[in-house]
């Protein structure tokens, strides 16, 4: 899961590793399997001219401690426009153009500091566009043993522990850096994770930096230290919708996954520690299908619906991949998914009751939103055969997930 840099702390050396990942991503080649999709710029008759500037902050409020909480907003050449919250490191919203050209938000998320803050959303906890950590996804019953020590965990997904306990990185407070990159604008998120937080072992020092590029894509780059073994698996929650304001759901979103197996799992959403073959089953996304198309074939899932992870690969990969392409036939929005992440846990937004009101007032129906989340297999620390997520001292962790987007007329 790490790769060993000289520095071993993340405020010592980690500006080279960042800079040159910025540059690591580029748009395919002609020859690439996502060329026929087009970039998503603004049509000629009404472009604009956008100068990259580092993101404006705005204050958004105070927690209920009475921690400030600023916004920032990333803009690109061509207009598209990323916010994002230093609570949880939170995406709020997505400016992208259609085919028409005209720009819409296509992220789930509430107009304002209060709506994610609220005993509501808190109770609820759909984890609305947050990084996530110390460990995304599922760990059976709040437990795992690292070197000979069993470590306890909150079992707040119960009778689990999920997205790193009851107050994960998504309820923190993350401090921000603005700049700008030759890729395009950026923001830096910097989080200090103390020893014990939520029961992991070790202080973890976490950057995150999000690039809204020249191309049209959305990148991360995450990069994390310890001071003792610790378990590590950070991902991105945002919810989708490529037609969001139009489409009541996602049903008819066309999904297409590169990957030939996934991991089925029991009745808690705990893998079963096998990697099965998808041909045959409704996990099959090989070739593009509908979202809804075969949603209710979906096994081992409740309320019904996708909540699994696809094997991209049996370790982390020397560089990012097409793991995933979305395509909307009505926007004709389309959202390329690359990382080096041997894993991606797509989610059809079935735990959604219709109980939380987002932007504008609008209620979120199960199916409202996906999520393709791109990580390492839940429940790592317990399956010895799955790729390990064990970070150590003198090693640094470093991933890139970027999001690119297009259409198609």
């Amino acid at each position: 899961m790490s790769q060993s840099l000289p520095s071993g702390r993340l405020a010592a050396g980690l500006a080279g590793l960042l800079l040159a990942a910025t540059a690591c991503n580029q748009q395919p080649a002609s020859g690439d399997a996502t060329a026929s999709t087009a970039s998503a710029t603004m049509p000629s008759d009404s472009a604009q001219a956008y100068a990259t500037a580092a993101p404006a902050a705005t204050p958004l409020g105070k927690t209920p401690d009475g921690t400030a909480v600023q916004l920032f907003t990333l803009q690109n050449v061509h207009g598209l426009k990323a916010t994002i919250s230093t609570l949880g490191g939170t995406l709020t919203s997505l400016l992208v153009p259609d085919k028409n050209g005209k720009l819409g938000d296509v992220v789930l998320g509430f107009d304002d500091l209060a709506g994610y803050t609220s005993d509501l959303y808190v109770h609820e906890n759909p984890y609305f566009g947050a990084l996530i950590g110390r460990y995304g996804n599922r760990i059976k019953a709040g437990k795992f043993t690292l070197d000979g020590k069993t470590y306890s965990l909150p079992l707040n997904n119960a009778p689990n522990s999920l997205h790193g306990g009851t107050t994960g990185y998504n309820r923190r407070v993350w401090t921000a850096t603005p700049g700008t990159s030759a890729a395009g604008p950026t923001l830096t998120l910097r989080y200090h994770s103390p020893d014990g937080e939520q029961g992991y072992p070790g202080t973890l020092d976490v950057q995150v930096v999000y690039t809204l590029t020249e191309t049209d894509a959305l990148r991360l780059v995450y990069a994390a230290t310890t001071d003792k073994p610790t378990v590590l698996n950070l991902t991105q929650h945002t919810y989708f919708n490529l037609n969001y304001g139009h489409n009541q759901d996602i049903l008819g979103h066309e999904l297409t996954l590169k990957a030939d197996r996934f991991t089925p799992v029991d009745n808690t959403l705990i893998p079963t520690g096998v990697r099965q073959a998808v041909a045959g089953t409704p996990m099959d996304f090989r070739q593009p299908h509908a979202i809804g198309e075969r949603i209710k074939q979906v096994p081992g899932a409740a309320p019904g619906g996708y909540d699994h992870n696809w094997v991209l690969a049996d370790a982390m990969r020397p560089q990012p991949e097409l793991a995933a392409t979305v395509h909307e036939p009505v926007s004709g929005r389309t959202m390329d998914v690359y990382t080096d992440q041997p894993g991606i846990q797509f989610y059809s937004g079935n735990f959604l009751k219709g109980n939380l009101k987002g932007k504008g007032g609008v209620a979120y129906p199960q199916h409202y939103g996906f999520c393709l989340e791109t990580q390492h297999f839940p429940d790592s620390p317990n399956v010895p055969k799955f790729p390990s997520t064990v970070l150590r001292p003198g090693e640094t962790f470093h991933s890139v997930t970027e999001y690119r987007f297009g259409v198609r007329k």
